[in-house]
């Protein structure tokens, strides 16, 4: 089942960013990988999914809410989250809505398939696969602390992912601490 897995390398390599003790969102949480990754981190997290047996096993970790975000009313309405994660998933329509529940001083850990990656397998129809530059696009007014747009292996895929951080008020200059890609631990996509 999706969510078993290791979490993310991209997502361990960032998590530093998060704000301590944050209320953090896993949007299309499957089982809980990223929430058992980080609810060990100290912070509060929270999970959405339309699987129920996702969520009655991501639910060991934080609460989730078993929701068809892309056909109902997004459940977490008004509520913004020191970090959102949004890890394999897309869906265009609830972009805006993902960027404005980040809150100031929060980030945004998002990584997705794009576009090529119906040359090396699935998903391969174009709904599912980011355009080139995407994700910068659909972050304007975050500041992007990093940002990759290219071809991974193990396994094979294009990829897009980026780090963007709301700045707490107008004209903060927080400095976000960068890690290098050896200083965190490998972990499956």
């Amino acid at each position: 089942m999706h969510g078993t897995e290791n979490p993310s390398a991209w997502l361990q390599r960032w998590a530093h960013l998060i704000t301590p003790h944050s209320r953090v969102l896993d949007l299309a949480c499957g089982a809980g990988r990223h929430m058992r990754f980080l609810a060990a981190q100290g912070h509060t997290v929270q999970g959405v999914d339309r699987n129920p047996d996702a969520v009655s096993q991501a639910q060991t970790y934080g609460q989730v809410r078993c929701a068809d975000i892309e056909n109902g009313p997004w459940p977490f309405e008004g509520q913004t989250f020191g970090c959102v994660v949004v890890t394999n998933y897309l869906w265009r329509a609830l972009m805006p809505v993902i960027v404005q529940s980040v809150a100031p001083g929060g980030v945004l850990i998002y990584e997705t398939f794009a576009a090529g990656n119906e040359t090396v397998g699935k998903p391969s129809r174009p709904d599912f696969l980011l355009h080139p530059g995407e994700l910068l696009r659909v972050t304007q007014g975050l500041h992007v602390v990093a940002y990759e747009d290219g071809f991974a292996t193990l396994p094979d895929r294009f990829v897009q992912r980026i780090v963007a951080a709301r700045p707490k008020t107008a004209g903060d200059l927080t400095r976000w601490a960068l890690k290098a890609p050896t200083d965190f631990a490998q972990a499956a996509p």
